[in-house]
């Protein structure tokens, strides 16, 4: 559809042909060697064949025989197809070898913590108040590569809306996926309300944590099993976390209700309900601690409006951290963290911010030139 609207129907077939034709040679490169090989193999044999023939024709008689000649003749042909034998089988073992090498190479991927931490648990109503603290905090993607969050150290208090601003490539995506662990912190610590959240299990910490993506990730399944995954809350409760993000009119108009089927990616279902689905999801757990990437990116203005005035409503006493790839949604917010080259440069509220020249007064200068510009 996107092709049709701009009319790039002759362009992208001639990209696609022109992609099929470098997938394609590659492979006629791959059967061409194989056959040059082949040939060269069949050659040396003949030749070899041929070496032993013609040796066996100008000996003396005395020493050739009939029956020594058709035994040598048997042995050139068994020497030709044992030579050819080996070297394909050469080839063929060190091409399947590969797999074997990736094999090695996945068994031994670091794995991730432990899931439970049996004398680490935290409290059940932990976080309590959402109070965060980084102390110098430092990770790396890999033991080998540069620092991408170079020593942050910063407090948030709970209730606290932050804003997290940087350009492309500053980290401020890396900061959040910390928090999750998805990537383990090289040196440093985060403390939230009191607990090193390193020392908890994957679960523990990640099932306290609520998170509203960019692009909603729906499950196929039913509308039951995206808004509760692991069947933890009542039909009762579900019906009150969809009637608060406004779909339960939507859900309760389908003839399965709770049972509706969500295909993969959630496709049957528009943006802006699969937004408002994720949203639900949250509001389900009701964590004290969210997190936040440019969950309206994708959805219209009125949807925008809608999950704005949840957030409000809904999550005003908990503690947000927000990824902003737009300025105007981190204005309103408590305090904004800018993020430049894995670094806190600025943290304070936004009218501060404005007053001084630094990176923050520069991005929302760029914003308004580029905006009056459209």
């Amino acid at each position: 559809m996107t092709i049709r609207a701009f009319r790039k129907e002759d362009m992208f077939c001639q990209e696609n042909i022109n992609r099929v034709n470098s997938s394609l040679r590659m492979n006629f490169h791959n059967f061409g060697s194989n056959e040059w090989l082949g040939f060269r193999l069949e050659f040396f044999g003949s030749v070899v064949l041929c070496l032993s023939t013609m040796f066996m024709i100008f000996l003396p008689s005395s020493i050739v025989r009939p029956e020594n000649v058709g035994l040598s003749l048997s042995y050139g042909l068994s020497l030709n197809a044992v030579l050819y034998w080996a070297i394909y089988m050469s080839c063929f073992v060190e091409n399947r070898m590969v797999s074997v090498e990736r094999i090695k190479q996945f068994s031994s991927i670091q794995p991730e913590a432990a899931w439970h931490i049996q004398d680490r648990l935290p409290p059940p109503n932990w976080p309590v108040h959402g109070n965060v603290e980084l102390k110098d905090l430092q990770v790396r993607y890999r033991p080998s590569t540069p620092l991408v969050l170079k020593g942050i150290t910063l407090s948030i208090n709970g209730g606290e809306k932050i804003g997290d601003v940087g350009r492309t490539g500053s980290g401020k995506s890396t900061l959040i996926q910390v928090f999750f662990r998805l990537i383990e912190p090289t040196a440093g610590k985060i403390i939230i309300d009191g607990i090193d959240i390193c020392m908890l299990g994957l679960h523990d910490l990640r099932s306290r944590f609520g998170i509203i993506p960019q692009e909603p990730v729906l499950f196929e399944g039913t509308v039951r099993s995206n808004i509760d995954p692991v069947g933890q809350f009542s039909d009762e409760e579900i019906w009150k976390s969809l009637e608060r993000c406004q779909l339960k009119d939507v859900v309760a108009s389908k003839p399965d209700k709770l049972d509706s089927l969500v295909v993969d990616n959630g496709d049957n279902w528009s943006m802006g309900q699969r937004q408002l689905l994720c949203l639900g999801r949250v509001m389900l757990k009701r964590s004290r601690l969210l997190f936040m990437d440019e969950a309206t990116a994708s959805v219209d203005s009125q949807t925008d409006a809608i999950i704005q005035k949840i957030i409000r409503e809904d999550f005003a006493a908990c503690t947000i951290i927000s990824i902003a790839h737009r300025i105007p949604t981190v204005m309103d917010c408590d305090r904004v963290l800018v993020v430049d080259a894995g670094k806190a440069k600025e943290f304070d509220k936004p009218s501060r911010l404005l007053e001084k020249p630094a990176l923050f007064a520069a991005l929302v200068k760029e914003y308004a030139n580029r905006s009056s510009g459209l």
